[in-house]
């Protein structure tokens, strides 16, 4: 890529479809974990309509209430309008789970079984998976990302104030960043889409007033300042009107918001998505610890940008291959960061898991705004805390 370029990514709000269903599966992952610390949780989740389709794997000692988890979700989020096709009391929640598949299970136990080469805890599963941090954000992320999370979040906020009641969950931002020698320095576009109701009190809403709401209070108060120019193009609900969202207007399935989730394209993505997996699955764990190694290294001042990359095969504790990518902007050799990442930080799925404490209920903070870049204590895979260590590794 040149160094002089735009750079465009998207986030979604918590009442786009695909969030949705991300959230139930999350929700149900931390009821399973509240109970039952060890349970092995695969949820996907499907919503059309009035429809909830609940699936997947889940082993677990937890007893729980799948349509009343799937409703508290949908409540939450904010789909309560006697107006939406989709609301928390009206949906049909169905349910279809099963165990873990029992060939799956000998895989990630820490026992032998015939034709396992080890006795240790395996990774869940086959996969690659992408850690990343750079020096763009104080939250060590790429900014267009920040900046379309910046946007839904303060939407979202605004909405369940109440204050503003034409507003309604469904969402969609993006922010189109210019770069000059790989340093953000404009923003050469944003957009907004916010489903809305068609009218309130009887009044309609116009586009008009949707769009100087979204500029003045939304998009002026949260993105900086300095990047906004007279040539910054604001389109809002650029369709000119967004009043059937959500599961009416949208099917939602779990896990398909994965750019969105992690570095909005800037840093590379294995493939495998987050939401409504326990830690086993190294889908979502060894993605958090990515993002913990590239965050420390970029944090110890070893590189202004890094990516790293390992995986995995299923049964098997180590990983296959790890490799750091800098862009040429390492401060030390990069063979001598990956000795010392490898010095540093376990790779093992047991290891991941106690490094990072991932038996606990916690995932619902993680569903909405990206996995990554919040300052939230539990989210351990954001912590700097490893900085000496690497820098000590070096010597």
């Amino acid at each position: 890529m040149s160094k002089n370029y735009i750079f465009s990514s998207e986030s979604v709000g918590e009442g786009h479809p695909d969030k949705v269903c991300d959230t139930i599966s999350d929700a149900v992952l931390d009821a399973c974990l509240a109970q039952d610390k060890f349970s092995r949780v695969a949820c996907e989740c499907y919503a059309k309509s009035n429809i909830v389709i609940v699936g997947g794997e889940i082993t677990t000692r937890a007893k729980l209430d799948f349509t009343k988890i799937a409703r508290d979700a949908i409540r939450e989020i904010g789909y309560v309008n006697d107006d939406d096709v989709f609301h928390a009391d009206k949906v049909f929640v169905n349910t279809i789970i099963t165990q873990q598949s029992p060939d799956i299970a000998q895989g990630v136990d820490a026992r032998k079984a015939k034709g396992k080469k080890t006795s240790q805890q395996g990774a869940g599963d086959q996969g690659l998976m992408f850690g990343y941090a750079c020096n763009e954000t104080p939250e060590l992320m790429p900014a267009p990302i920040m900046f379309a999370h910046r946007l839904g979040r303060e939407l979202t906020r605004i909405r369940k104030t109440g204050k503003v009641p034409w507003l309604r969950p469904d969402a969609k931002s993006q922010v189109s960043v210019v770069y000059e020698n790989d340093k953000p320095v404009a923003i050469s576009n944003v957009v907004i889409s916010t489903q809305h109701a068609d009218k309130i009190n009887g009044r309609e809403v116009t586009h008009a007033e949707i769009e100087k709401f979204c500029i003045e209070h939304i998009v002026k108060k949260v993105l900086p300042k300095r990047l906004l120019t007279r040539k910054t193009e604001f389109l809002i609900n650029p369709t000119g009107r967004f009043v059937v969202g959500g599961p009416q207007g949208d099917t939602g399935l779990t896990g398909r918001k994965i750019i969105v989730d992690s570095y909005g394209g800037m840093g590379r993505h294995g493939g495998g998505a987050f939401s409504g997996k326990d830690p086993t699955k190294v889908d979502r764990s060894a993605a958090y610890l990515g993002r913990w190694i590239a965050k420390n290294i970029v944090a110890a001042k070893l590189a202004a940008k890094c990516e790293i990359q390992f995986a995995y095969a299923i049964g098997y504790p180590d990983p296959v291959s790890v490799s750091v990518d800098t862009f040429g902007t390492a401060t030390v050799p990069e063979g001598k960061i990956v000795r010392a990442v490898n010095r540093v930080f376990s790779f093992l799925p047991s290891d991941i898991i106690e490094q990072l404490n991932l038996r606990r209920p916690i995932y619902l903070k993680t569903t909405n705004y990206g996995h990554f870049g919040k300052s939230d204590p539990d989210l351990t895979w954001e912590k700097t805390d490893k900085v000496e260590a690497l820098k000590r590794a070096l010597k």
